[in-house]
């Protein structure tokens, strides 16, 4: 999954290489780690959710056949 952090920060990182602006490269990097952790913290919220879903739904469960 890609996202608008990790594709700017490509963009300067590249954009910094070729014009030798070690300022813009640094940035375009550090865009792309923020964007990457975005990601993993969108996933871990998921899981979570997934996770508290699964016990409601597995509680649901028993509570019905008792």
């Amino acid at each position: 999954m890609t996202n608008k952090d990790k594709i700017k920060g490509k963009v300067n990182e590249v954009v910094g290489k070729v014009t030798d602006d070690k300022s813009k490269e640094l940035k375009g990097k550090a865009q792309q780690k923020a964007g990457e952790a975005k990601e993993k913290g969108k996933e871990v919220a998921d899981n979570i959710a997934k996770d508290v879903n699964d016990r409601f739904e597995k509680d649901d469960k028993e509570d019905k056949t008792e």
